[in-house]
């Protein structure tokens, strides 16, 4: 094969690769994906952003003391698609969730539902 063939060879093999989209997405593994943990709480904080939204919720414990729970969602793109806008939920606002919490019992989940304030039930993943 001389010098010319394999630079052409591997001109078409580098474009092949480079053109391939990379399919890749991390596991939910950290999450307790068998059951639903139930929260309401006041949203202080609201990241509409790329590769995951994040909604931050004060929950009131029945001990009377807060806590702040981050909760895990799809991609803009995702909650577009499925008929959410970005201002269906404000911080400020008082919201209702069903998630999968996190497997170490601490304050996260993994979004399934939010209810808005007002509003009715509808999937968020």
């Amino acid at each position: 094969m001389s010098f010319i063939d394999s630079r052409v060879i591997m001109f078409f093999v580098s474009g092949f690769i480079c053109g391939t989209p990379i399919l890749a997405h991390h596991s939910h593994s950290n999450y307790a994906t068998t059951e639903y943990t139930h929260l309401q709480g006041m949203v202080t904080e609201f990241h509409w952003i790329n590769p995951h939204t994040w909604i931050y919720i004060e929950v009131l414990g029945s001990d009377g003391q807060s806590t702040v729970w981050a909760l895990e969602g799809p991609s803009p793109t995702e909650l577009l698609r499925d008929g959410w806008q970005r201002d269906d939920v404000k911080i400020g606002d008082t919201i209702t969730v069903r998630c999968h919490q996190l497997k170490d019992r601490s304050s996260g989940c993994l979004l399934g539902f939010v209810t808005p304030e007002g509003g009715v039930e509808k999937e968020w993943d």
